[in-house]
């Protein structure tokens, strides 16, 4: 009797095993063909992102520019010229469209792109010194956007450690040669590489 219980219970185990192999078997098979399609839909949606990025990326590149310009007026001193791109600045950021970005990301650039407006609209419409103020807080907005949307240009983090009462200030460059927007002709070359961004 033992050794037909065992014999029948060694027969029930081949059998579930023939049967999970078979059907293990069976779907490895199946979905071949669906996955292939799903690679092919995969890559076609990452055109359309890529695309989607390339947009976006033209607006984050844009938002730049228009940094840079305005650094390059404070640079100069030119109070009036700053205005001007404070509001180019600030309408830029406007057309921003976070929407391609993750949830998390969207929550962040929202909240940057908000601020940094803010400050651009203050430098639009100030004198020369409050518009180094609010261009130190938009400096810190726009490096915390690029953290996020990334950029193909290779950027400088610079830094003068006299500004604001020796607080220090920081803001974005594309050159590495130092030209302080916060103090002008005054000290033009105060300030110091802190890092390279890409």
């Amino acid at each position: 009797m033992k050794t037909v219980k065992r014999t029948m219970s060694i027969i029930a185990l081949a059998a579930t095993m023939i049967l999970t192999v078979s059907c293990k078997d069976g779907n490895k098979n199946e979905p071949a063909e669906p996955m292939s399609n799903e690679m092919h839909q995969e890559s076609m949606d990452d055109k359309d992102d890529i695309a989607m990025s390339d947009n976006q990326d033209s607006k984050a590149e844009a938002i730049l520019n228009d940094y840079f310009n305005l650094k390059d007026a404070l640079v100069n001193d030119d109070n009036g010229k700053a205005k001007e791109l404070g509001n180019t600045l600030a309408k830029s950021l406007k057309d921003f469209d976070a929407s391609n970005y993750s949830d998390n990301e969207q929550n962040e650039l929202k909240d940057i792109i908000e601020d940094a407006t803010e400050h651009a609209e203050h430098i639009g419409e100030s004198d020369i010194k409050h518009q180094r103020e609010h261009f130190k807080a938009l400096s810190k907005d726009v490096t915390d956007m690029v953290a996020i949307t990334g950029t193909d240009k290779k950027l400088y983090e610079q830094f003068c450690p006299m500004y604001n009462n020796n607080e220090g200030g920081a803001w974005l460059s594309m050159n590495e040669e130092i030209r302080n927007p916060y103090f002008g002709s005054q000290m033009l070359k105060c300030g110091k590489v802190q890092r390279e961004i890409n």
